[in-house]
């Protein structure tokens, strides 16, 4: 396993000198924006398409430094009901399949996207009961505009070779396991998921029995910490609106790797991705208000190194 990093946080930096300042860290391999909310600070997305030198320049600043591209992020919604906002979400995703086609790498991160909750209306809807009964049916017809738009997507996946890492995330369709099995199952096995805890942490969900149930489904892992304030959600629960700056107020705050759950929990984390076959980065994604960026990755990626497998096992010879 390569320990990873969503270079995001680093975007005020020149592509070559966050390079540098990783591979010096000893992080084995990049996730690169090339759209939608994690912007292209890293990756020109359009001049990469256009230009063969310019995607030979990004091939050789990645040799120099010995690092591995593990995905291109593009997280936006597809699926929204403004039709300009959805037609340019679809754009920055197929336009990064092809991408990562052309560069070889094999996964584009991002989110399922989020409908409305009818033809007629204007916003995405996040239908989280199925109660009054209108809710319900709002659910269904985002999942039928959720599989066709999909179904159509995961093929042209499959034609460039690209595996399709979605994040589950609170707002977006897909927010847990078992809704991320079904539209894999919906669509095909390019469909998979970017293995997020961080909001699976303060819903409730264990994330090694999350790992276990997905298995061959993860595609790509994001190494994000949570930590739930009990005092704030014995009061307020952890459907939380409070700002994320906001954060003596918070039931959960973002946290970074170690600082929601100790080391002794990242290593069940990381051999239990290891019992399930995945053998590919974590990728830390640094979003901690308690840390500027830097020390919050420096000391993730310390956290990270102690526990991750370099090597693959041997024979059980004991057995």
């Amino acid at each position: 396993m390569d320990v990873g990093v969503l270079t995001v946080p680093l975007g005020d930096q020149p592509r070559e000198s966050a390079f540098e300042y990783l591979s010096d860290l000893g992080v084995g391999a990049v996730e690169l924006g090339c759209g939608g909310y994690p912007g292209a600070d890293h990756l020109d997305r359009e001049t990469l398409l256009a230009d063969p030198d310019a995607r030979a320049a990004l091939r050789a600043d990645l040799e120099t430094y010995d690092l591995q591209v593990s995905a291109l992020a593009t997280h936006n919604n597809p699926l929204h009901p403004d039709e300009q906002r959805a037609t340019e979400a679809d754009t920055e995703l197929r336009e990064a399949i092809e991408l990562a086609d052309r560069l070889g790498i094999g996964t584009v991160t991002c989110f399922s996207g989020l409908p409305a909750g009818g033809p007629n209306d204007e916003v995405p809807n996040w239908v989280t009961a199925p109660w009054p009964s209108e809710h319900a049916d709002a659910h269904e017809y985002q999942w039928t505009v959720a599989t066709e738009y999909w179904r159509e997507l995961a093929n042209v996946a499959d034609d460039h070779g690209v595996d399709i890492a979605i994040e589950m995330h609170p707002n977006m369709l897909i927010y847990e396991p078992t809704g991320l099995l079904e539209l894999r199952e919906r669509t095909n096995d390019r469909i998979g998921a970017n293995f997020d805890p961080s909001h699976l942490y303060w819903q409730g969900i264990e994330i090694t029995d999350a790992i276990r149930l997905l298995g061959a489904a993860i595609h790509h892992v994001h190494a994000k910490d949570t930590r739930i304030y009990d005092a704030q959600a014995r009061t307020q629960g952890v459907l939380d609106t409070t700002p994320y700056d906001d954060v003596a107020n918070r039931s959960w705050l973002f946290r970074s790797v170690g600082y929601g759950h100790g080391e002794d929990h990242w290593r069940d984390v990381v051999s239990t991705l290891r019992m399930v076959g995945y053998d590919g980065a974590l990728s830390i994604e640094h979003e901690d208000a308690l840390t500027a960026p830097s020390e919050g990755l420096e000391k993730g990626i310390e956290l990270l190194q102690r526990v991750v497998f370099e090597d693959q096992p041997g024979d059980t010879y004991w057995a």
